[in-house]
């Protein structure tokens, strides 16, 4: 290893910056890993997923969830259109909040899932997108959990795409393997920027763990996580807060970061996914409890990654 390279110690975060564009409201986009190969998506399988240790509320929310997600703050950049129950999310995967300058980039040439060693400090690739999903707002919880695959799992109100929390190879978890590496200025790089999440080479932006850079803008510090994304199978995504502002954690959660409770959009309580701060592959969705329309999975190779055959997240 260089000694101008220095990987980032495990279970270590970088300090988080403030970071929305001032005047412009949370966005929702879409994005994809380290490069091409990383990005690639997958052929989904069936797995079944350990017992669930998530609370449920009595009379939680079931059937329609528009009403829910009518309430959510969908950024500028980001048309959202209701019908036929389900929700249609149309973006130009453009984050409205700030990003890094620069990334830690693989070489050319180099590792598809770059390290310190194999990465160089380059300018920020992140490019314009054109996303446009339709997402059944009736979910349905399956018979069996679906390993979520490589790609876009869900949407973000920020604007940028949900992916699960490894890179290409399906096992390299991306928050535990963050690394910086230094610019001509001699100044850190980052892999993964301040909001959890960075762009491939293509320029597609996207999210590995929870982005503070989001719920910055629709939580309060002590009270309660609200809806920051959706999920493809339909379940809303949140943060880490219960409704009385409690910080959730591993454990709280089923094997595919979701919980049955109470929420501001679902007071009486409904399924929904948990995104958390954390080095591990607990940081975002692992799998899909509810059933995913093919279609959307179909879509990856338009949404700058690569069409279906790539690596499989381990169960």
């Amino acid at each position: 290893m260089d000694n101008d390279r220095t990987s980032r110690p495990a279970k270590r975060f970088r300090p988080r910056r403030s970071g929305w564009n001032s005047g412009k409201n949370l966005g929702v986009v879409i994005a994809l890993v380290a490069t091409a190969a990383a990005c690639g998506s997958s052929t989904v399988k069936s797995s079944t997923a350990k017992t669930s240790t998530s609370t449920t509320s009595v009379g939680a929310s079931t059937g329609d969830l528009t009403a829910g997600f009518k309430q959510t703050s969908w950024g500028a950049n980001v048309t959202v259109t209701y019908a036929n129950g389900s929700l249609r999310y149309v973006s130009d995967g453009l984050p409205n909040h700030t990003r890094d300058a620069e990334y830690a980039l693989p070489n050319a040439g180099g590792r598809a899932i770059p390290t310190a060693a194999t990465a160089t400090a380059g300018k920020d690739p992140t490019k314009a997108q054109s996303y446009d999903y339709t997402i059944s707002l009736t979910p349905e919880k399956a018979s069996a959990t679906t390993p979520a695959s490589l790609g876009v799992i869900g949407v973000m109100i920020s604007g940028a795409a949900l992916f699960n929390p490894y890179e290409g190879d399906g096992t390299t978890v991306a928050t535990q393997s963050n690394f910086s590496v230094k610019n001509s200025q001699g100044q850190d790089v980052w892999f993964l920027d301040h909001c959890n999440g960075h762009p491939n080479p293509m320029g597609a932006y996207h999210y590995h763990a929870l982005p503070s850079c989001v719920t910055s803008k629709v939580d309060t510090t002590n009270g309660p996580s609200h809806i920051i994304g959706i999920a493809f199978d339909g379940y809303p995504i949140y943060g880490d807060r219960d409704l009385s502002g409690k910080k959730l954690t591993e454990s709280d959660l089923d094997s595919c970061n979701g919980i049955t409770s109470a929420t501001p959009e679902f007071p009486e309580g409904v399924y929904h996914y948990v995104l958390l701060d954390v080095a591990g592959p607990a940081s975002s969705i692992r799998c899909f409890s509810g059933t995913v329309d093919s279609s959307l999975t179909s879509m990856k190779a338009g949404m700058g990654g690569m069409p279906p055959g790539g690596g499989q997240p381990p169960n």
